[in-house]
């Protein structure tokens, strides 16, 4: 105690001590139910830093060229650098999963080059940003938080503590991600933008990105051990003469790296209607945006718009993660087929509305049904694959919603700035969406072979090869 007390020396120290309890609570809360022990919690931080970077990257870029018309030239040239950046993307994502599986060694370090290549692309932001360069390097930042998602994805059952199920951590770790990383950082990085412009929203991105692959280094080693590892695949062959059905209790006798764990009805029927929410929320993270800068508003009309959006995507966010950690999931694929109906339904809504108002509640319902449906698939994963085949199964999961996502942001770009022409479109592929989820819970499909027409749990599988079945036409 100083020996003399004044109101600012009081305010000083009640400001303190304020801080200190909150950082003490934030601390345990992180290290709760042993997550300090088992990794988790150094994944958190990590999956902090991802959000922290999204939410100052979309603050930099919010007033520069990236939304700043939505004239046809401007579209046109948005959607060839959007080609050009996902297109590779589209491509290599399918092959993320298999290559996480062959991954033994290097996964910290692959999650710090995501965060490492980011702080690059921001440095290289600053010096671009009111130039054609920030379409490509913009969209390259976007495509580098996806791939940390898909593989936050795969190192996550590897750091679980032994009193919590996937569902709670993952449930758990986009609310630290929305808090601490989007709320906080959102609010900093605005601050940042206030004082300097987008530069400084940027330069605060950079430093963002630096930490995270720090804390990316910093998660336990024990996450590249890999050893007995059964790969899963989103295919199924059955008894076909290209596999050889492993009967229960046989499966010692292969060993891992020769089998391949196919997933079963409930998981395919939530990766469907997951990819089509997904498309739903990709489509609005992009065109709300083209169709601010496209309305003729003043700049503060424009920012109201995104803004009431965004708030309403924020809570059904989070709404839908406390739902979704909170319900007995005992029929996950039922849950995820009612979110997929939901978001058909509001994009509907969205397409006879033709205003903001339904784009608004459009993002609120999807946002909610994205979260409550990403749970519901995390239950099914677990559920349905043994231990051995639960964290490919994550990173094959995660792959195929990243890469919907980013189909669906493609669409906000290149659609049409009218409110029912755009919804309209994405009612007609969520339409499709849900038809192929429907036929897949009842056991059927659309599209052989990775539909539902395979049995609720799955057994391991061996890929027959020609010298053992002695075809040589095989």
């Amino acid at each position: 105690m100083p020996r003399k007390l004044t109101v600012t020396r009081v305010a000083a120290m009640r400001s303190r001590e304020l801080t200190e309890r909150g950082i003490a609570t934030f601390q345990r809360a992180a290290k709760a139910d042993g997550a300090d022990q088992s990794g988790l919690t150094a994944l958190t931080y990590a999956t902090m830093a991802n959000f922290a970077l999204d939410a100052a990257i979309a603050v930099a870029l919010a007033n520069t060229l990236f939304f700043a018309s939505a004239t046809a030239e401007s579209k046109t040239k948005v959607a060839l650098y959007l080609l050009i950046t996902i297109a590779p993307f589209a491509v290599i994502a399918p092959l993320i999963g298999p290559l996480l599986d062959r991954l033994q060694r290097g996964r910290r370090l692959a999650l710090a080059t995501t965060f490492g290549l980011r702080a690059l692309f921001a440095v290289l932001l600053i010096f671009n940003i009111d130039t054609w360069g920030l379409y490509p390097l913009a969209l390259c930042m976007m495509v580098g938080s996806k791939s940390f998602a898909v593989l936050k994805s795969a190192v996550t059952p590897r750091v679980l503590p032994p009193d919590i199920d996937l569902v709670r951590t993952n449930s758990r770790l986009t609310v630290f991600g929305l808090v601490g990383g989007t709320i906080g950082a959102g609010a900093l990085a605005a601050l940042a933008a206030l004082a300097a412009g987008s530069t400084g929203a940027l330069v605060f991105a950079t430093g963002i990105a630096i930490a995270g692959a720090y804390l990316s280094l910093r998660i336990p080693s024990w996450v590249e051990v890999t050893e007995g590892e059964v790969p899963t695949t989103l295919t199924y062959h059955g008894s076909d003469a290209r596999t050889e059905v492993l009967e229960p209790g046989k499966e010692s006798a292969v060993p891992a790296r020769k089998r391949r764990q196919p997933l079963g009805r409930a998981v395919v029927t939530g990766l469907w209607g997951n990819s089509s929410i997904r498309v739903l929320t990709g489509f609005l993270t992009f065109y709300i945006a083209f169709v601010a800068k496209g309305s003729g508003g003043s700049p503060t009309e424009q920012a109201a718009m995104l803004g009431l959006v965004g708030v309403a995507a924020g809570f059904g966010n989070f709404g839908g993660n406390a739902t979704g950690a909170r319900l007995q999931l005992g029929r996950p694929a039922l849950v995820v087929l009612g979110c997929t109906a939901a978001c058909v339904a509001v994009a509907l809504f969205a397409v006879f509305t033709g205003n903001l108002f339904g784009a608004a509640v459009a993002a609120l319902v999807a946002s909610a049904a994205s979260a409550l449906a990403k749970v519901s698939l995390d239950a099914a994963i677990q559920d349905d694959l043994p231990p051995e085949s639960i964290a490919s199964g994550f990173g094959r999961s995660e792959t195929v919603l990243q890469l919907s996502w980013v189909i669906g942001g493609a669409a906000g770009v290149l659609l049409p700035t009218e409110f029912w022409k755009g919804f309209a479109v994405i009612s007609v592929i969520l339409v499709a969406g849900l038809a192929q989820t429907f036929v897949s819970y009842t056991g059927h499909t659309l599209l052989p072979g990775f539909g539902g027409n395979r049995p609720q749990h799955a057994e391991q599988e061996v890929p027959t090869h020609p010298r053992e079945t002695g075809d040589p036409h095989w």
